[in-house]
C-alpha cells in the first residue's frame, strides 16, 4: 500500500492509473479537471504550453481522496479539500518552492487554500473569478419556444462562429481575444457548436459543448448578441444542446453561470438546471505588503489570469451572455 499523503508527478499516464477512477467518480463536480486532463491526454503534454503540467493526488487508506493539477499558467486547480488538507498541501508546495499564480476550486476549498498559501508564502490573494456550477435535472423546454430551429455549426458557419466567440470573450472579460489567427489554439476550437436560427436561416444565438468524458458534457459557452437578447434565443439553443447531450448518452450535463447574473441563473433553472456548488478563483500577488512574510520566500511577480478556466488558459465551464 502506498503511504498516505500527497503524491506528485508530471507523468499523466501514471497519474490517471491511480487517480482516474476518482476523477470519474463525481463527473459533475469534477467537470473542469475532466476536460482539461482529457485534452492533455488526447492532444499531448504541451497542449497548454511547453512547461510540464504538475499533477497531485491525496491518498489515505489506499484510496484517492482529492487531486490537483498545475498547468504552465501556474494556476492550481483543486477538487474539494478540508481546511486541514488545504493547509497541508499549501505547506508542501511552498516547501518545494513551487510558484503559483492563483488557485481555482469550489469556494470553500479555494478560500482555505488561498489563506493557507498566504500564511506559508506571504502572497496576497484576491478573488478574480466566481462561477456557479449547475447540473441538468429534468430538461424542461421553455414555452413557447421562439420560432426557428437548431443548426449544427459546419464549415460554412466558421466565420460567424469565430466572430461570436470573439464577442463572447470580450463581453465576459476573457483573454486573450479570439480571432481567426488564434482560433486553433483557443479553448473553443475543440468544442461542438449549435446555432439557433430563425425560420429564414439567420443565426441569432449559439451554444457550445465539450466532448463527453467520464459520462459528462459541459455546455459552454452560450452567447446571444446584445441586440438580439431578451427574445428567448439563449434558452432555445441551450435546450437544443442539452437535449443533444442527453441523446449522446451523457449521464451528467453541466454548465457554469455568473452567480451575480440573476437573468442567466433564472433562465437555466427554468429549463431544468439545478445549482451544485459555487466556485472561486483567487490570483496571488507577491508584490503586496504582506509578501515576504510567512516562510520568507519571494517569488517573481506572476501575471493575474483573466479567463475562467485552464481549458481557456480553468474552473471549467462557460459563463453565458444571455438572450
Amino acid at each position: 500500500m502506498r503511504p498516505d499523503g500527497w503524491h506528485l508527478t508530471e507523468d499523466l499516464d501514471a497519474f490517471l492509473t491511480h487517480a482516474g477512477e476518482f476523477l470519474r467518480s463525481r463527473p459533475a463536480l469534477h467537470t473542469t479537471p475532466l476536460t482539461v486532463i482529457e485534452k492533455l491526454r488526447t492532444h499531448g503534454a504541451d497542449a497548454y504550453g511547453a512547461e510540464a503540467t504538475l499533477f497531485g493526488r491525496l491518498e489515505s487508506g489506499g484510496e484517492v481522496r482529492a487531486l490537483f493539477y498545475r498547468p504552465p499558467s501556474h494556476r492550481l486547480t483543486l477538487t474539494p479539500l478540508s481546511p486541514e488538507h488545504a493547509d497541508h498541501l499549501a505547506a508542501h508546495l511552498a516547501g518545494l518552492d513551487l510558484p503559483l499564480s492563483g488557485v481555482t476550486a469550489d469556494h470553500d476549498t479555494a478560500t482555505a487554500f488561498a489563506q493557507a498559501w498566504q500564511r506559508h508564502t506571504g502572497a496576497a490573494p484576491a478573488p478574480w473569478w466566481r462561477g456557479r456550477l449547475h447540473r441538468l435535472d429534468t430538461l424542461t423546454p421553455p414555452t413557447p419556444l421562439p420560432k426557428g430551429r437548431g443548426h449544427l455549426v459546419d464549415a460554412q458557419d466558421h466565420a460567424q462562429l469565430i466572430a461570436w466567440c470573439g464577442e463572447f470573450t470580450a463581453a465576459v472579460g476573457e483573454t486573450p481575444p479570439i480571432d481567426a489567427a488564434s482560433w486553433a489554439h483557443s479553448r473553443f476550437a475543440d468544442k461542438h457548436f449549435t446555432f439557433w436560427q430563425t425560420p429564414d436561416g439567420t443565426p441569432v444565438s449559439m451554444a457550445g459543448s465539450t466532448s463527453m468524458v467520464g459520462g459528462m458534457i459541459r455546455v459552454d459557452p452560450v452567447y446571444t448578441p446584445p441586440h438580439l437578447q431578451g427574445r428567448g434565443y439563449a434558452g432555445a439553443v441551450t435546450v437544443e444542446v442539452s437535449s443533444a447531450a442527453l441523446a449522446a448518452g451523457a449521464a451528467e450535463v453541466v454548465l457554469f453561470t455568473n452567480p451575480a447574473n440573476p437573468t442567466s441563473n433564472a433562465l437555466y433553472r427554468r429549463i431544468g438546471y439545478v445549482p451544485v456548488a459555487d466556485f472561486t478563483g483567487y490570483a496571488f500577488s507577491y508584490e503586496a505588503p504582506e509578501a515576504g512574510q510567512g516562510n520568507g520566500r519571494r517569488h517573481a511577480p506572476l501575471p493575474t489570469p483573466r479567463s475562467g478556466r485552464d481549458d481557456a488558459q480553468c474552473p471549467g465551464g462557460g459563463l453565458s451572455r444571455q438572450g
